[in-house]
This record gives structure tokens, sequence and C-alpha cells, in this order.
């Protein structure tokens, strides 16, 4: 079996964008992908497209064909909707489409524009990634959730608000370098401990900012790469998704995400590597907490030792195990739908060497992705490699 080659990514600046609609973000991010691949637009087969609260923020479904008119392409188009796991999940078929050589070339990506709505209007638009009868209802927001979850973790392992206050710091300290995020702010612990509390114990730093942005990536068979010589060394070896009750009160486990568990052993299966092997991650850090459950369950920790990496250094840009180098959604920012193909993006720029975001890391060659949706009642994984 041969590897889908990363050929090309594209990024808008990550933040507020009033004056730019959905569809103008994504066709500059797919118009930057396709120019980074040297790729021929009439060569794309199709367009794999993530979008998750588009109805509600501006009025518009169906999106998918929209979108491929906004990047110039007149191919299948279709839209994946799995939360903020949304362009995380079209990234796994993309990778599925092109191995069972159903297609050579095609462009994944997603966007989503929330800021326009405000505040309590992103929140509730948010909301309905969990269970509507038996958490929305009740008044269960995604912040009171992760509150509960961190308050799972730190029962059963420990820990505390100023081991997560170091995850904060750290993501914001990456993002500083970093020309697509939204919150280029170094901040202290203190300012976190400081700062209003959201959802005990999650403070207004605990949290990712409501962002507007896209992302992109071409994706190619291997065999197209060779026939077009195209500079594509970044193979996406392993992929995998899990999947988990909806609703927090149906889980075995509060303090853990065995979706993510399950999406990372069928992505580490995939591409005959383990834990140990990771050079660099890109994780789902909605909430500090978020970070925590995710490293121990990805197995790049054990369960009840990720939540003093950060303070210890261990997942800084010069520590063991780089985590966010881009800053994370803590800090670059969280477009729900365009944050799965912007996780891959961000990798294939470290693995290649092609930011100053990875000055400090050295010749990573293994990279992982992992995008989660909801509560990670939904979870994508993605091994990248450099192979050539």
């Amino acid at each position: 079996m041969t590897h889908p080659r990363v050929a090309g990514v594209g990024l808008t600046r990550f933040g507020e964008h009033p004056e730019r609609t959905g569809r103008d973000l994504f066709a500059a991010a797919g118009l930057g992908a396709l120019d980074d691949a040297g790729v021929d637009p009439d060569d794309v087969d199709a367009l794999y497209y993530g979008n998750f609260m588009g109805e509600l923020a501006e009025h518009q479904g169906h999106q998918a064909p929209l979108m491929a008119e906004a990047v110039g392409l007149d191919v299948p188009a279709t839209r994946y909707e799995a939360a903020c796991a949304s362009s995380g999940a079209a990234v796994r078929e993309a990778v599925t489409a092109l191995r069972a050589g159903e297609a050579d070339v095609l462009l994944v990506g997603g966007a989503e524009r929330m800021t326009n709505i405000g505040t309590a209007g992103a929140t509730d638009a948010l909301s309905i990634a969990a269970d509507d009868l038996y958490e929305i209802r009740a008044g269960m927001t995604f912040p009171g959730a992760y509150a509960l979850m961190a308050r799972a973790y730190f029962d059963e392992y420990g820990g505390s608000r100023e081991d997560l206050a170091h995850i904060a710091v750290k993501n914001h300290d990456h993002a500083l370098p970093n020309e697509y995020a939204q919150l280029q702010k170094e901040i202290t612990v203190e300012d976190v401990l400081e700062a209003p509390m959201v959802a005990d114990p999650l403070g207004l730093y605990d949290a990712c900012p409501i962002t507007d942005g896209a992302s992109a990536a071409v994706l190619v068979s291997a065999e197209y790469a060779e026939r077009h010589d195209l500079a594509a060394p970044v193979a996406v070896t392993g992929s995998g998704q899990g999947g988990d009750k909806m609703a927090l009160h149906d889980r075995e486990y509060f303090a853990r995400t065995p979706a993510a568990t399950a999406a990372a052993e069928e992505a580490y299966d995939d591409a005959g590597v383990g834990p140990d092997d990771v050079d660099v991650a890109e994780v789902h850090d909605c909430f500090t907490v978020a970070e925590v459950l995710a490293l121990e369950s990805l197995g790049l920790y054990d369960p009840g030792e990720g939540i003093t990496a950060a303070r210890e250094g261990d997942t800084h840009a010069t520590g063991d195990l780089p985590v966010n180098l881009s800053g994370g959604l803590k800090a670059k920012g969280h477009p729900v739908g365009a944050t799965g193909v912007a996780q891959v993006a961000s990798l294939t720029k470290v693995l290649q060497g092609e930011t100053s975001w990875a000055d400090d890391v050295g010749d990573a060659e293994v990279g992982l992705a992992h995008n989660a949706g909801g509560t990670v009642a939904s979870a994508t994984v993605h091994v990248l490699e450099v192979v050539a």
C-alpha cells in the first residue's frame, strides 16, 4: 500500500474577519494550497470539506459545492460534519479514497465563521454538538462539560489549576511566531490564575477563542506525485477514527477519552509506528484540560502523567515532545470546521522545516494530528511522516 502525500497546504490567518464570508475565507486557503502544491486545478478529482455551524452562523447549508465554486473547481464536493472534528473526518475520507484508487488529487479543507454571531450566539451554536435532549436543555455548555471532566481528572489523578495554567502559557508562547495565530500574546501563570472564572476550575485563559478562518490541503496519490515530480516529502501513513457515547452521563469515564484512544490505536497500527516514535504533535486543546486528556489517550503519557507535562517543560518547543507548536486551538484559534486540516497543515510545515515555529525542534520525522468533536464523542487521528 502506498501512502497519500501532502502536496500543498493553505491557511488564512485565524481570528476576526468581519468583512469576509466563509466562501471568501475558504477560497483564500484553497487557492493557497493549490498554488503551494503546484497542481493543475483541472487534475483535482473532488473537494472534501469540513464545516459545523454554517446553517447557524451564515444561514448557509450545502456548503461544499459553494466552496468548490469559490476555488474555481467544477468537481464533486461533499461536506463532512463531525462537530469540531469535521475536517479531521474529511481528511480521513480523503485518505481512504486515495488509497483505494478512487482519486489521484483531492482538495480537503474546512472553514468556519463564528465571530459574526457574537459570544452568546457562538456558544449556543457550539452547544448543539452535545445531546440536546439530556444536556443542552439542562443548561450544559462546553465550558461546563470540560469543567466536569477537569474535576473528574483531578479527583482520579490529582493536579491543579496551576498545572493547567502552564499549558495555556506554553501554547501562547508557541503562537508568538505563528503568523496565522489569533492570540499572539504572551501570558503568565499568574495571568491565567487571576483571569475571570468561566466554569470552575476553568478560567478565561483555559478556553480557546471564538474564531473565523479556513484551512486546506492538497492530498495526492504517491503515484501522481511521482509522475508529476512533485516535491511532497510528507505522507499520511496512518489514519484512525473512534467514537463514544454523546452525553457525558452515559460515559464509562469522565477523565479519559476512549474515542481518541481507539482512533490512535488504529492510526498507529496503520502506520506501523507507536507513541514512542512521535516527534511532534498537534492535539485538540479546546480547553487546557483537553490537552491533558489527549496526551494520555494517545498513549504519549500514562494516565495521570500528562497533567504536569507542560509544567515540566516536556511539551514545550525545546522539550522531548513538542505539542501544539502552532499555538494549538488555545492560541492559534479554533474555527471549528477548519481545525482538523489546520493541524495537518501545521504539522506538514513543521516536518518540512518550512516554518519558524519549529526552529527549536530539530529534524522531526513523525507527527501526530488529533482532532476531536464535542466532549470527544468523535475523534480522528492521523500520522504524518517524512518519507522522501
